[in-house]
């Protein structure tokens, strides 16, 4: 799989890449990533991305020219242009897995006031990690990385992302425990230490559901 990400401030992404599963994905051949700065496709003379925004207001707005030079440099008919933006769709752990299966994934950072909305019309969808608003579409390029290079395969186990939460009708995932069995006063339950497979199974079950039930209610909502 192939991940190209346009930015202005491409070297945001280092620290990010070169650590962890990332790195050892991208040391494996399972992920491929490619950082584009799409300022270095502007036809302004002095460089500039941006320009005040018709109607007047404050801030600037991303101008089309050099994102989208920069778009048709890299995308190809097997591409799939994600534009990261406060108006998009929320992100959702269902679309990681749709997007795990793309052959290649080309996600634009806003920065600024926003994106000409003609840019909207080279994209095929945009996307939003949360309603709130950052600086930049910069860590919601890493965010979307991350969690759909773990789902490539081979990557991890596929156990281990099979049990996440919001994977298994919409639930978190059940509370885990490691050694010691008692910390501070506090025991891991002892259903945990029975070795009695039915049970815990059972105990996983009933306390991923009260965990949501307490923490997310919105998501039974949707069971």
């Amino acid at each position: 799989m192939k991940i190209t990400i346009l930015t202005l401030f491409p070297d945001m992404f280092k620290g990010v890449f070169d650590e962890s599963i990332i790195k050892r994905a991208i040391d494996n051949k399972k992920v491929s990533i490619e950082i584009i700065n799409f300022r270095d496709f502007t036809n302004d003379p002095h460089h500039k991305v941006d320009d005040t925004p018709y109607g007047g207001g404050v801030g600037m707005v991303l101008a089309c020219q050099p994102i989208v030079d920069a778009l048709k440099s890299c995308k190809t008919k097997d591409s799939k242009v994600i534009l990261l933006t406060p108006a998009g769709k929320v992100y959702k752990e269902s679309m990681a897995y749709d997007f795990a299966k793309c052959e290649h994934l080309i996600l634009i950072c806003g920065h600024y006031e926003g994106f000409d909305e003609r840019i909207t019309e080279y994209v095929d969808m945009e996307l939003s990690i949360g309603d709130y608003v950052l600086t930049g579409g910069e860590i919601p390029a890493m965010v979307l990385v991350d969690s759909i290079t773990r789902l490539l395969p081979g990557v991890i186990n596929e156990e281990s992302h099979l049990e996440d939460s919001f994977n298994k009708d919409y639930m978190l995932d059940y509370a885990t425990y490691t050694k010691p069995e008692v910390y501070d006063g506090k025991r891991v339950p002892e259903v945990l230490l029975s070795g009695d497979h039915k049970k815990v199974d059972e105990w996983r079950k009933n306390n991923a559901y009260e965990r949501t039930k307490t923490r997310r209610p919105d998501l039974l909502e949707k069971m």
